[in-house]
């Protein structure tokens, strides 16, 4: 990679950082983007333009989550079985229901996790890192 420049390489570095959502990356290569001599208003420009980037793989899974739910409407329950799916709901009911604006971040982060665990033991995804 010796045909880029220190400032190209930490650009570079500053759109994957933001790709990947490594937060000790961007703590690390802002500052470094900084050192080879670019200014906050162009490390602020690369950022922006990342992040529109990242976007576009974001709303394609959105959009395919949707998809793949034609008959869900606001408010309807799911007839999936609670035991079976493993979103961490006591109740059909409860699986089925749309994440309340009362529903906590930790309670949320819980029920990934337990998808993700169940996922991994399927193989069917990477466990995240504990």
């Amino acid at each position: 990679m010796t045909d880029l420049t220190p400032r190209e390489t930490e650009l570079v570095a500053l759109g994957a950082a933001l790709g990947s959502n490594c937060v000790p990356c961007i703590e690390y290569h802002i500052p470094q983007a900084r050192k080879a001599g670019l200014t906050d208003p162009e490390i602020h420009a690369a950022i922006q333009l990342a992040d529109k980037v990242r976007q576009v793989p974001a709303r394609k899974v959105l959009e395919t989550a949707l998809n793949l739910l034609p008959h869900a409407v606001a408010g309807a329950s799911s007839t999936a079985s609670a035991a079976g799916c493993d979103c961490g709901g006591t109740s059909a009911a409860q699986c089925g229901e749309p994440a309340n604006a009362d529903r906590t971040i930790d309670t949320m982060a819980g029920m990934m996790s337990k998808m993700m665990s169940s996922c991994a033991a399927a193989g069917g995804c990477v466990s995240p890192a504990k």
